[in-house]
C-alpha cells in the first residue's frame, strides 16, 4: 500500500490531465477536422474527416464525403482509403509496424493536407496495480500501469480507459521527462463522478476498468497534452476555448497518430 500522502499529492498533480475529451473546437465554423490513426495491430485503420462548427452549437460535425485519402509509409507501402460513411475512410490491406514513418495525404475541396507520424517501438505493458484512498469519507481508486520506460529519453505515452461498457473514455498523457529509464510511478486516477450525465461514472468495487496504453510520437503527445489542458476551460467544461496544435498542414484541425497499442483490464476489488 502506497503512502497515502503521496497518493493524494499525485491526485492533485495529475487529475487536471485526466479528463474525458472530445474534439470540441473553438469557433472556427467550416474548418476541416481530421482524426487519423495507424497502429501496430491488425487493420483496418480509419481516417475521419469532418468540418468544425461553432462551440455554441451541438457537436454534430458535417461529414466530408468526397475526399481523396492516401496513406503511405517510408518502405513504399501505399493505399487509397475507401469511404465508408459518416466522414470515415478505411484501409483494406495496409499494415502498421513500429519504427516506420507514415504519411497521410488528403485532397478535398481544392486543398491538400498532409501529416507524418513515426510509430515508436512498443514498450511492454506488464500489469495494472490497484490502490485506493479516502477523500471526504468516500473511497476513490487508482490504477498504476506497470511498465518500465526505456533508457533513451523522449518516450511518450497516452492512456485511455473506460469503465464497464460505458462509452465515455478518459485520457491521460505521460512523458519520461521525470522518470526516464525507470519503472512507472504515475497512477491513473479513476473517475469518482456520478453527476447528471448518464455516462458519468463513480468507480466502485466490482467495476471492470479497460485500459489501453499507446506509445505515441512527440507531436501527438503535444496535441493531447494541450487538448487535455484546454478541455476543462470552456463553457460548461469540455469545450476548448482554443485549438490544440495540430500535426496536420494547411490549417487543418485534429491529429494523425501512428502508435502502438497494448490493452489490459482489471476488476476493482
Amino acid at each position: 500500500m502506497k503512502n497515502i500522502f503521496l497518493i493524494i499529492l499525485s491526485l492533485f498533480l495529475v487529475t487536471s490531465c485526466e479528463k474525458e475529451i472530445d474534439l470540441d473546437l473553438e469557433d472556427q465554423s467550416g474548418s476541416i477536422v481530421i482524426e487519423g490513426n495507424v497502429t501496430d495491430q491488425a487493420g483496418p485503420y480509419y481516417v475521419k474527416i469532418t468540418k468544425s462548427v461553432a462551440f455554441t452549437q451541438a457537436n454534430q460535425y458535417p461529414a466530408i464525403e468526397n475526399a481523396q485519402v492516401i496513406l503511405s509509409d517510408n518502405t513504399g507501402q501505399t493505399e487509397t482509403l475507401l469511404y465508408v460513411g459518416n466522414g470515415r475512410y478505411r484501409t483494406s490491406s495496409f499494415v502498421g509496424q513500429s519504427g516506420r514513418t507514415y504519411t497521410l495525404k488528403i485532397q478535398t475541396e481544392g486543398k491538400e493536407y498532409t501529416s507524418t507520424s513515426t510509430m515508436p517501438e512498443a514498450v511492454s505493458f506488464d500489469d495494472l496495480e490497484q490502490d485506493s484512498f479516502m477523500v471526504g469519507g468516500e473511497t476513490s481508486y487508482t490504477l498504476l500501469p506497470v511498465f518500465t520506460d526505456p533508457p533513451a529519453l523522449g518516450n511518450r505515452y497516452l492512456f485511455s480507459y473506460t469503465v464497464n461498457n460505458k462509452p465515455k473514455q478518459y485520457f491521460s498523457e505521460f512523458s519520461d521527462n521525470v522518470n526516464n529509464g525507470m519503472p512507472n510511478q504515475r497512477p491513473l486516477i479513476l473517475p469518482n463522478d456520478d453527476g447528471e450525465d448518464p455516462d458519468d461514472v463513480k468507480v466502485v468495487v466490482g467495476d471492470t476498468i479497460h485500459v489501453e496504453m499507446q506509445c505515441i510520437d512527440d507531436k501527438v503527445y503535444t496535441f493531447y497534452s494541450a487538448l487535455l489542458q484546454l478541455s476543462g476551460g470552456g463553457p460548461g467544461g469540455g469545450v476548448t476555448p482554443a485549438n490544440p496544435p495540430s500535426n496536420i498542414s494547411n490549417g487543418a484541425l485534429g491529429y494523425f497518430s501512428a502508435h502502438t497499442v497494448s490493452k489490459k483490464s482489471i476488476v476493482i476489488q
